[in-house]
């Protein structure tokens, strides 16, 4: 943003559009590339137009340029396509991450009904009083109540309106959510069979088949973590990241513009 910027914001081309109608266009291809995923293009695209909008007069909201359309116009215009392959997007990622969710959630439903070592003759879980089985209840109990608001969240992407302004911290949101539930559960079922097999088959509590069980229920959620930690990375950083301009370049900006 050179020193000629207040010409760039107070100003029409020959065709009537102003720096608004600029904003709407959809940005080329290469520039769209550099950000992973439809629905995240869309989110970049819907917040480069807000950026601008905050920086440029109040009545360029409301110009028309040659073809009568205005700035909101132009941009639902040049952005359809791209909101219909957002849309395909969220709904792919909802789908995978329901699937895998409810079969979480029907694991260890069963697994709190059937509690490992049985009941006694008075109803209580013989290994009550063990603190692998406290263990046990606790994350059974986590992994269930995640898996279950996980399967909202993904439920409520899969059945949202798909508007352009959702794009922005709605449908995000709901993905975030969804993804840290989703891991949430996973960590807290593993947890769940580590103490299982530790009730059930570890009598004599060797150090050795404990560090084992550990590290064996720690692999599938390093895995998960590593095939889906950068998706949940990127959706952090591109809803609660800072803003595409810097808030004193826009407090210097309105006081040049006065």
């Amino acid at each position: 943003m050179s020193c000629h910027k207040h010409l760039l914001l107070m100003f029409d081309n020959d065709f009537g559009n102003n720096i608004l109608h600029f904003a709407g266009k959809l940005a080329p291809p290469y520039q769209l590339s550099r950000i992973p995923g439809a629905a995240l293009q869309m989110q970049r695209e819907l917040q480069w137009f807000k950026q601008v909008e905050k920086i440029a007069l109040p009545k360029f909201k409301e110009d028309t340029n040659s073809d009568e359309k205005t700035p909101a116009m132009v941009f639902a215009e040049e952005h359809q396509s791209l909101v219909k392959e957002g849309e395909k997007w969220m709904k792919d990622a909802a789908t995978s991450c329901s699937v895998a969710t409810a079969l979480i959630a029907t694991v260890v439903f069963a697994a709190a009904i059937t509690v490992p070592g049985g009941n006694n003759n008075a109803g209580q879980p013989n290994f009550y009083k063990e603190k692998a089985f406290t263990i046990f209840s606790i994350a059974d109990a986590i992994s269930l109540f995640s898996s279950i608001a996980a399967i909202f969240m993904f439920l409520s992407i899969l059945t949202a309106r798909y508007a352009e302004a959702d794009f922005l911290y709605a449908l995000p949101k709901r993905l975030i959510l969804g993804l840290f539930m989703l891991f949430l559960s996973v960590t807290a079922m593993m947890v769940t069979f580590g103490s299982t097999v530790y009730l059930v088959f570890c009598e004599k509590k060797e150090n050795w088949v404990s560090a084992l069980l550990i590290g064996s229920a720690a692999l599938p959620v390093s895995v998960f973590a590593y095939s889906q930690f950068p998706l949940l990375v990127d959706l952090i950083i591109s809803t609660y990241g800072p803003s595409i301009f810097c808030q004193s370049s826009t407090g210097v900006l309105f006081k040049e513009i006065e």
